[in-house]
């Protein structure tokens, strides 16, 4: 006799149906570039935090954090939130900007480095180590600076040019070797 064990769905129906909706939402943002950076996801560089169901459980809530808060970028990245969320089918909706805890380059994915370095761009530097952070300095003092390492050779023979570049995000350096200037994402 063969005895057959049928296992109910673990998460009660209404619960199922939020948690497909919530994973539909992540997934319908993952793509959205960064409007800036558009090689790199906003998900990538850790902008998109979190998407949750509001308090009335029927509203999608995306919670964004901007890179700093004067960040020009951010409503052209509510708008293109508002537009996958929109595409995919997910109303109702809205964009929660969150300011606390404060952006770090440390949100940024494995991914998103890969994807700042494939472009052209160094990938920042650790932020912290551990619980410690580093201060945020307008000029490093000379024992603290790290070397950057070329995107496109690789060779940490480089320089700074100027500590703002394209961005207030990211500095001018060039390669002493290759002779090629490139963009550094500052770790803050």
């Amino acid at each position: 006799m063969t005895h057959t064990q049928s296992f109910a769905n673990p998460l009660p129906q209404p619960l199922a149906h939020e948690a497909t909706r919530i994973a539909r939402a992540w997934q319908a943002l993952e793509s959205v570039p960064d409007p800036e950076i558009p090689v790199v996801s906003i998900r990538d560089l850790g902008i998109l935090r979190e998407v949750v169901l509001a308090d009335d459980g029927e509203t999608l809530e995306a919670v964004i954090t901007p890179t700093y808060s004067g960040c020009p970028a951010m409503s052209q990245i509510e708008e293109d939130v508002g537009h996958a969320l929109e595409q995919a089918g997910l109303a109702p909706w809205r964009v929660r900007t969150v300011l606390a805890p404060a952006w770090t380059t440390d949100w940024i994915t494995a991914a998103g480095h890969a994807r700042l370095r494939e472009y052209g761009i160094a990938p920042p530097h650790a932020a912290a180590d551990g619980d410690h952070m580093h201060p945020l300095r307008f000029m490093p003092r000379a024992s603290e600076r790290v070397a950057v390492a070329c995107p496109r050779c690789g060779s940490t023979h480089t320089e700074e040019l100027a500590r703002f570049a394209s961005t207030a995000c990211k500095a001018l350096y060039r390669c002493l070797d290759c002779r090629e200037p490139f963009d550094y994402f500052k770790p803050y």
